[in-house]
């Protein structure tokens, strides 16, 4: 608690870094002390472009040399838990890209290991994207009454594009294309997220995976089937391998009550009963502005000691319904 100047480090100077550190900027008070990665060239590159003032190659030197109160780790999934225990060991919070870690059984010991010896939080940002915290609160409002039926749909170019074409996310990560489990696990993670915030809980009734591009390895195209804790149908039919459709995914999510409909579409907000008064959203602002939510909230939690929106053990429900799609699916963990 406290922390009216706080001290940060940043593991990880990959492509996602940037909005990362656009939202640490955006903070008042809060100091950028050293950025590391296994490729100085990268930290060195983000460090020019933030005005970072000091480079490392490896985060344990980089902890121990500017002791800083928290560190937000932007690597690879594979490296989170080992990261985040050498954190803890120094007493250094944490905030985590998603997804925690590949899966619960490795994210339940990760949490008993951090225990309370640190505040860990984990950067699940969809929840804070403006649209759907908008979605949240007129949920929370009421308006379309008892929610009965909600369907999300989302499509993307992002691992299969026009012939000739790089496709957006294998180009970004290429990494990608080894993933065994990819677009539930990479992709609609986020969703999952950001509809328990929209929703409340949810439990998985059936799923579906497909693939349509054949060079990957894991699954393209899910069409999955949950029921709320209240009782409401909800449906997710997802094609990140839809060429035309934009490279990073387009979301449709129509929310049917017993006294209205919400329907959010791409960048607008409409109550069909108003069909008039339409939200309107700009989506490249939206995008940054959840990366700067997330550690706004981070940074807001360990001034204030409240509860971290996607703190570890709320994340932990988020990854147990992944888990219960690949299970449903036939998938093996």
């Amino acid at each position: 608690m406290g922390y009216d100047r706080l001290k940060v480090a940043i593991t990880g100077a990959g492509a996602i870094s940037q909005f990362h550190l656009k939202g640490w900027q955006a903070q008042q008070g809060v100091e950028i002390v050293a950025i590391c990665d296994p490729d100085q060239s990268k930290a060195e590159q983000q460090a020019e472009a933030f005005g970072i003032p000091e480079v490392f190659t490896d985060m344990v030197q980089m902890l121990d040399a500017t002791r800083p109160d928290a560190v937000d780790i932007i690597t690879p999934v594979g490296s989170h838990a080992p990261l985040v225990r050498l954190a803890a060991d120094r007493g250094v919070h944490v905030m985590c890209q998603k997804p925690m870690t590949p899966t619960v059984a490795e994210a339940e010991a990760l949490i008993g290991d951090v225990g309370e010896r640190v505040r860990f939080m984990i950067h699940e940002n969809y929840r804070f994207r403006p649209h759907y915290a908008e979605l949240a609160q007129r949920m929370a409002a009421g308006q379309v009454g008892r929610l009965r039926h909600a369907r999300l749909t989302v499509r993307a170019s992002a691992v299969l594009d026009y012939p000739g074409k790089q496709p957006f996310l294998l180009g970004r990560q290429p990494y990608l294309a080894d993933f065994r489990r990819l677009l539930v696990f990479e992709v609609l993670i986020h969703h999952l997220d950001a509809l328990r915030a929209i929703l409340g809980e949810m439990r998985v009734e059936s799923a579906t995976l497909d693939r349509m591009n054949p060079t990957l390895k894991g699954e393209d195209v899910a069409l999955i089937q949950l029921r709320s804790d209240d009782g409401a149908l909800v449906v997710i039919d997802a094609d990140i391998a839809a060429p035309g459709h934009p490279p990073l995914p387009a979301d449709r999510l129509e929310l049917l009550g017993e006294t209205d409909t919400l329907i959010y579409d791409r960048d607008r907000i409409t109550l069909l009963s108003s069909p008039d008064d339409v939200s309107l959203h700009d989506l490249a602002a939206n995008y940054q502005a959840c990366f700067t939510g997330a550690v706004t909230d981070f940074t807001e939690g360990l001034r204030s000691g409240r509860a971290f929106q996607t703190d570890r053990l709320d994340n932990l429900k988020t990854l147990r319904l992944m888990e219960d799609i690949y299970r449903a699916a036939g998938v093996a963990i």
